[in-house]
């Protein structure tokens, strides 16, 4: 195996410097060969969780090769080779390794989960040569030791997405040193959370007595640490047992060496929702009625309950949790403390009453101890409640991948350290997303580097929900909690092209990235989740909704074409990663289009067309049900049986089965009009212009149900159509576009008559020629149809100032790249914006004169202890500050909410373009980190629709303007 070739993609490796890389032609070391495996040796007085992974390690040889090695726990006497596997301080072969420097351990001795494999001749007496592996601590073998069977080609996701193993007769390892340093986050995890799926598949796969028992946990387990993670909040709802239910659970947890922690709601290890109410049964008050969990009311029971579990858990490796919340995710209740003040005084007792317990029953090994100010409790925290200096403080996102508030220059001191507790699923308001992977990987790396650059890098936990569909998001966290500095803001693309190479083979790495990245711009422009009746614009820019279904259209086409090439063991896998969510993705939002298609014909007055969008939307929800039944019943054999479903029981505001009419069928016939731009008729006309050479749809329609004859007829020869007439049932789309080599210059209004059961209806355009010299001669972005838009990324050029700039986010929003305001802990600029601030420059022509709003699309960062802002200018006129939403509401139906379903904020000003020509529109940072997508003025012309419009025609980023296809119907029975 070219096994020097896999090693670059596994998250964190350092390789060797020169003068530690053994010398050239060194051969490697062989594994597996002529059907003969090397043993493995593990001293048998290392940690437990070495000598399980030493087990998994035997097993993955066996995976690729077929033969299983012997698992050795006493040296043998004589061995050609040998893997030895052994944490420094706790294998006596290891240690005498290093004492006769025979084994480099620079910058992995005395670390924390450091790591190095290494070739080693003649190590010890009757042993020719040895593959080392050796960490720093427990947790650092056990990682070097799955680091070696991504190198034989074992995926992290071999199990839990089916990932094929592909067979090697011959399996052999490079000689040289590979070293794992230091991590940049110290706890890296997961939050199993709103787990209802993952509960229904263990049930109905795992163990049939439990939800979720020691069986899923020892799956979860491993995979974490394959993922090189090291941390857990177990599922904690009422429809899934509480983890420690099972007493194997915290044991199991133990000896594969993951730390153990519990929710913001879930203070020291205990789950309220199902062991409070036991607890209450057997503490009653003295009248016997059950105590409150009110820790105003009853400290003494609350205090019992709480030492209980940390008696239980002393001897495990946990993380504990303090403060309190109400039972089961809900807010924090105090009946004797009603104002904030109080509320604070009642939260600094419980932490004191917490500490004490923890001191007394665990002692020096309760550590780490958290505190998240999650929700209300954030309110409480920035009141003044007293968190001690060693605890670390957990910040939340706002459930939808903004960070809320990050440490202060004081907090950043902090003994203890920050972590954060971001999600990448969610229950909850506005609405959820517990169904696909949608964050986008560029926005997750803006978020967390602006965490570490914050140094929250103590603790980072992610919410995954199911586990499953959040494969992709999952593994980029977790390289990203290793290595901080691996992907950066150009290539975070690049991690996909690895990923995809490690799962499915490095030839389909690009494409599959190129796939994953359009699955998410897609997504950032709206979840699928989060899909509604009435969002895209079916009439305006072209048919705004079905251009993005073209889209998605043209997107799974081509995931079923690499599919088709795959050999058959990667079809599951391919299935689950790739296919399944841009199929899932496309249905959601093809049932949505053709409802709102369905309601459009219904103000149009259609017949036939009306019913059939009704049958096509019922059509895309079959399919969409279709495939998950796939998922869960066929896919891996059934293996994943109750894992999918779109809408488990009581998600807030999901999107289900879009209801739709019908009309009933009458004997009639009648010719119908609506150009693009208007619901009906033709009032707004279509506008056409040299510079961005458009094509503008008329849609031609039956408002009965009886077949007619047409005929559409242009008054001007140099207006070409798409088609000139036909026998028309339903629908017939004509395309109208301008032959510019024969239009004249000028400003014309030449129109479109369609004829057809008796009725005329003409159809007047707007056609600007400005003529080809003015077209090579425009240097910017030029107006056009009553407004200019362009993306963020494409500036004429880039100014820092102060020690901050803007850069260029890859893959970030709704377009290809947005740019971000740098570095995230710069100073605001206030004052004399225009000659401070970084800023950027793009290059405008204005035809129009006036006073125009423009808008700027941002991506809703917050910033709940300071401000988000940003500036905007024309020429040298004075600069308009924009002040964006700093703080997370919770609330459905305000600008919060709305950003977060929009994955923008539009934040508008207006410039004043005081003569026609060129002018240059700036843009200014106020505030650091704020992320800008998309600029839009609105000269006049602008209709409203929910996406920008079209990006404006500019001769270097913009030269040739295209028209995008839109969502072709299915043809018609009979058609």
């Amino acid at each position: 195996m070219a096994a020097a070739g896999v090693a670059p993609l596994l998250p964190g490796l350092m390789p060797a410097t020169a003068a530690q890389a053994a010398p050239t032609g060194r051969p490697g070391f062989p594994l597996v060969a002529g059907g003969t495996a090397v043993d493995l040796f593990v001293d048998p007085a290392d940690d437990p969780a070495v000598l399980r992974a030493a087990g998994d390690l035997q097993a993955d040889v066996e995976r690729v090769s077929g033969v299983r090695p012997r698992l050795l726990h006493t040296l043998p006497e004589r061995a050609e080779h040998l893997v030895v596997v052994g944490t420094i301080g706790a294998s006596p072969a290891v240690d005498r390794l290093i004492t006769r420097r025979r084994l480099d351990v620079a910058r992995v001795q005395g670390r924390w989960e450091a790591s190095v494999t290494q070739v080693v001749d003649r190590p010890l007496p009757g042993v020719d040569r040895a593959l080392v592996i050796a960490g720093s601590d427990r947790r650092g073998t056990v990682y070097g030791v799955y680091d070696t069977s991504e190198r034989m080609g074992v995926s992290p996701w071999y199990w839990w997405a089916d990932v094929p193993v592909e067979h090697r007769d011959t399996v052999t390892l490079p000689a040289g040193p590979l070293k794992r340093y230091e991590p940049s986050v110290r706890y890296r995890g997961i939050f199993v959370n709103d787990e209802q799926n993952l509960t229904t598949w263990s049930r109905r796969t795992q163990e049939p007595d439990k939800n979720i028992g020691p069986r899923t946990y020892e799956r979860i387990f491993e995979l974490l640490l394959r993922l090189k993670a090291n941390y857990l909040w177990p599922a904690m709802h009422p429809y899934s047992d509480f983890f420690n239910e099972h007493r194997e659970n915290p044991e199991l947890a133990d000896r594969y060496g993951i730390v153990v922690g519990s929710s913001h709601p879930e203070a020291l290890l205990r789950n309220g929702v199902h062991e409070w109410q036991p607890w209450a049964e057997e503490h009653k008050n003295a009248d016997g009625t059950l105590p409150l969990y009110d820790y105003t009311v009853n400290p003494a029971v609350i205090s019992d309950y709480w030492r209980a579990r940390a008696r239980q858990n002393a001897g495990y490796e946990s993380s504990w949790t303090l403060g309190m919340r109400g039972l089961h995710d809900s807010a924090l209740e105090t009946k004797y403390a009603t104002t904030i003040p109080e509320k604070v005084a009642v939260m600094n007792d419980i932490i004191a009453d917490q500490r004490r317990i923890l001191a007394e029953e665990v002692g020096a090994a309760a550590t780490p101890q958290i505190f998240i100010p999650y929700k209300e409790v954030l309110e409480l925290y920035n009141a003044g409640v007293q968190v001690p200096d060693d605890v670390t403080l957990i910040w939340p996102d706002d459930n939808h991948g903004n960070m809320r508030q990050l440490p202060d220059a004081a907090e950043r001191r902090r003994a203890g350290g920050n972590g954060i507790y971001y999600h990448l699923s969610y229950w909850g308001r506005p609405r959820s997303y517990l169904w696909l992977d949608t964050t986008q990987l560029s926005k997750v790396w803006q978020e967390l580097r602006r965490v570490y650059d914050h140094q929250a890098d103590r603790m980072w936990i992610f919410n995954v929900g199911d586990i499953k569909s959040i494969e992709t998001g999952l593994s980029f966290c977790m390289d990203m909690a290793w290595d901080v500095d691996r992907w950066g803001p150009d290539d975070v693309g690049e991690f996909l092209v690895a990923w995809a190479g490690r799962q499915f083979g490095r030839r389909h790495g690009p494409e599959i990235a190129a796939i994953r990245t359009e699955y998410y711009r897609l997504a950032a422009e709206r979840r699928p989740e989060f899909i509604d009746r009435g969002v895209f614009s079916t009439v305006h820019h072209g048919d705004e909704a079905g251009r993005r279904m073209a889209a998605y259209g043209r997107l799974l086409e081509r995931t079923r074409r690499l599919g088709a090439r795959l050999p058959e063991a990667c079809r599951d896998a391919y299935y689950e990663l790739v296919e399944y969510p841009v199929h899932g993705a496309y249905s959601m939002n093809l049932k949505y289009y053709w409802a709102d298609r369905n309601a459009l014909a219904v103000r149009q007055g259609r017949g036939t067309g009306t019913n059939r969008y009704a049958d096509l939307a019922e059509a895309a929800h079959a399919e969409e049900q279709a495939i998950t039944r796939r998922y869960n019943a066929e896919i891996a054999g059934g293996k994943w049986d109750g894992i999918v479903n779109p809408y488990p029981s009581q998600i807030p505001k999901a999107p289900g089965r879009p209801s739709v009419t019908r009309v009933p069928r009458q004997e009639t016939s009648g010719l119908g009009v609506a150009a693009e731009g208007n619901d009906t008729g033709a009032d707004r006309p279509p506008s056409f212009s040299s510079l961005t050479r458009d094509r503008r749809f008329v849609d031609v329609f039956n408002t009965g149900f009886l077949p007619l004859d047409w005929t559409a007829e242009a008054s001007h020869p140099w207006i070409r159509l798409s088609t000139a007439g036909g026998r028309l049932t339903e629908q017939a789309r004509v395309w109208v576009e301008v032959d510019w080599a024969r239009a004249p210059e000028g400003t014309h209004t030449p129109s479109v008559t369609f004829t057809g059961a008796g009725r005329s209806v003409e159809v007047p355009l707007r056609v600007v020629n400005e003529g080809e010299r003015a077209r090579r001669r425009a240097r910017g972005f030029v107006e056009a149809h009553g407004y200019v838009s362009l993306d963020a990324a494409h500036f004429e050029r880039r100014v820092p100032r102060g020690g901050a700039h803007w850069r260029v986010v890859r893959g970030l929003g709704r377009r290809t790249a947005a740019v971000e305001a740098v570095p995230a802990a710069a100073p605001p600029i206030t004052e004399d914006i225009a000659a401070r601030a970084p800023e950027l420059r793009y290059r405008v022509l204005f035809s129009s004169t006036g006073t125009f709003p423009v808008t700027v699309f941002r991506l809703p960062s917050l910033d709940e202890r300071g401000r988000r802002r940003l500036a905007v200018a024309l020429d040298d006129q004075p600069v308009a500050v924009l002040s964006g939403q700093a703080v997370a509401t919770g609330n459905r139906g305000d600008a919060w909410a709305r950003n977060v379903e929009e994955g923008v904020e539009k934040l508008t000003a207006t410039i004043t373009v005081t003569e026609p020509g060129e002018h240059v529109l700036r843009l200014f940072m106020v505030d650091p980190a704020i992320a800008v997508d998309q600029i839009v003025v609105d000269t006049g012309g602008l209709p409203a629709s929910y996406l920008a419009p079209p990006e404006s025609y500019h001769p270097v980023f913009n030269p040739a303007p295209v028209t995008e296809p839109v969502l072709e119907e299915p043809a018609a029975p009979g058609r």
